[in-house]
């Protein structure tokens, strides 16, 4: 539920993945006879027959299908481990190394309480993921502006003291002309803008596209679904954008045999 909240700090969110998997192995190891105990004794007071572990599983309804399997191997193999390493791998699959990755990388750029996230080493692997804009020969270049940018947002200029996110920063930025100074580090952050991945949302974003892409939209192409979820998830932007806005720019992309108003 932890990982649900609305504007979950990302770096926290991290924290609760890290630590779900290595609670979820824990207990995948050394937690089944602790299980078991209690099951068993919930069966106990409730009347509830127990079967014993090492009988032969039944298959189905009728006895008389007896398997190779005894009841233990069916209960701790096919149903406990089962259970934990299907989460382990949704887990895994959802929150992979180079999503983590980014996902850090940019919460260390956050200026949110004077850059309580800030983490170098985070942000220059974050870079390495955009090799065409930082290839080796300005890797180099842009540790050192992080060391010398890092001092001045944090120490020298209050325009920096109270922002929220990306977004203010990166006006900030340009706003004070510091982006001029520091070319490599305000790059990284406009990339970091346009990830489709930039806050603890983004789950929940995703889960747009179940009203998007639906049973009469299954056929729906990569581009234009794209499109429709921008529309859907960001529609406090679009509420502000008039029909007659939006007319008037399709009208105006090419010639057309009939006007739309």
């Amino acid at each position: 539920m932890a990982l649900q909240k609305k504007d979950q700090d990302i770096v926290s969110a991290m924290e609760l993945v890290d630590f779900t998997k290595r609670q979820l192995q824990t207990m995948r190891e050394s937690k089944w006879n602790s299980l078991i105990e209690d099951v068993s004794s919930f069966c106990d007071k409730n009347g509830i027959v127990i079967p014993k572990m090492d009988e032969r599983y039944a298959l189905g309804k009728s006895k008389r299908k007896s398997s190779t399997i005894t009841y233990f191997h069916y209960l701790y193999v096919e149903v406990f481990c089962a259970t934990i390493d299907l989460q382990l791998s949704e887990l895994n699959s959802r929150f992979s190394e180079v999503n983590t990755s980014l996902l850090l990388g940019m919460a260390s750029l956050s200026p949110d309480d004077s850059f309580a996230n800030y983490d170098q080493n985070k942000i220059m692997k974050l870079s390495t993921y955009y090799p065409n804009e930082f290839p080796a020969s300005k890797l180099e270049d842009l540790s050192y502006e992080l060391d010398n940018y890092i001092d001045y947002v944090r120490e020298m200029d209050n325009a920096f003291s109270n922002l929220k996110g990306l977004g203010d920063l990166s006006k900030t930025l340009v706003k004070t002309n510091i982006y001029k100074t520091w070319g490599l580090v305000y790059l990284l952050v406009k990339l970091s803008l346009i990830l489709p991945v930039v806050t603890a949302t983004v789950e929940r974003a995703f889960s747009s596209m179940k009203f998007i892409k639906n049973d009469l939209r299954s056929r729906i192409g990569d581009d234009f679904l794209n499109d429709c979820l921008v529309c859907f998830i960001e529609d406090e932007v679009f509420e502000s954008v008039s029909n007659d806005a939006i007319i008037d720019r399709f009208q105006n992309m090419t010639t057309r045999r009939v006007q739309l108003k």
